[in-house]
């Protein structure tokens, strides 16, 4: 693995480099290895305590892999497309339940057990067991959605493959994420987090817990087991005071709760739905 990485620091460095075939063959060996979850681009390093590390190098490859790619016609019966990336290929020996019109770029790894409603799943994506991704959600590139995730029909999760040191989205175990959510520039939701129906949650979204006597506010981040809603808070501006799009904390999850409970029941129990 050291010597992958030796050659594609140096590729990243001189992009010459890239008409050399041991450079290329370690470039498409990467990739490889991200799409049958040998390799991450992020990886968790303390699940408890939901530390992650990036792996910056094997953004790298990925984003290495695409110059060294032809483009080419490819062809489905009537449709066409036009593209450098292949497709995911053999859902039935990898264990994963595809519905038409579902798509996953080569070099996205689907764990067995995931379902693919008509969705897509960019490059260096990692979608764990038990997940699924519902109809017309998106998956970007890079971003790491963890085990029994529920990405709603429409959720947008967005992929951080440039800066190649910024972290990438972060879906953790046993989420909830409602139907229209977007989370997008590197944002982290933790384990068993709840967010309503049209939440966005961006790298500077005020995320404002309100269930305590003082708010807090977090940036970028949803802690463990919150249930989280849209909201806005009011801001002065030259023109006058406005209100700002936020997402609000309005409880917490409770432990004992069936992680499949669906969005409806969980919002009940804080007087929301």
């Amino acid at each position: 693995m050291k010597q992958l990485q030796q050659l594609i620091e140096q590729a990243w460095e001189d992009r010459t480099l890239l008409k050399d075939p041991a450079t290329e063959a370690a470039i498409r060996e990467v990739v490889r290895l991200v799409d049958a979850g040998e390799l991450r681009t992020a990886e968790p390093i303390d699940l408890e305590k939901s530390l992650w590390q990036v792996n910056e190098w094997v953004k790298k490859a990925i984003i290495l892999y695409f110059p060294i790619q032809p483009m080419r016609k490819m062809q489905g019966g009537e449709i066409e497309w036009f593209d450098k990336m292949e497709l995911k290929h053999d859902y039935d020996k990898l264990g994963v339940r595809v519905v038409p019109s579902a798509v996953a770029r080569y070099g996205a790894y689907i764990s067995p057990g995931a379902i693919l409603m008509p969705s897509y799943v960019n490059i260096g994506a990692y979608v764990d067991t038990g997940t699924m991704v519902d109809t017309w959600a998106t998956v970007g590139s890079c971003a790491q959605i963890g085990k029994h995730v529920h990405l709603s029909g429409g959720v947008g999760i967005g992929g951080v493959l440039e800066p190649v040191q910024a972290a990438p989205v972060i879906i953790e175990d046993n989420c909830f994420i409602g139907s229209r959510s977007i989370v997008v520039e590197g944002a982290h939701v933790c384990r068993e987090a709840v967010l309503g129906s049209n939440t966005v949650i961006t790298g500077s979204t005020h995320i404002i817990d309100v269930t305590g006597s003082e708010p807090i506010t977090y940036k970028g981040y949803v802690p463990a087991r919150s249930v989280v809603v849209p909201g806005s808070y009011r801001k002065q501006f030259p023109a006058g005071e406005y209100s700002v799009s936020c997402a609000l904390i309005i409880g917490r999850r409770k432990e004992s709760t069936d992680k499949k409970t669906s969005l409806n029941d969980c919002l009940r129990d804080f007087a929301i739905s």
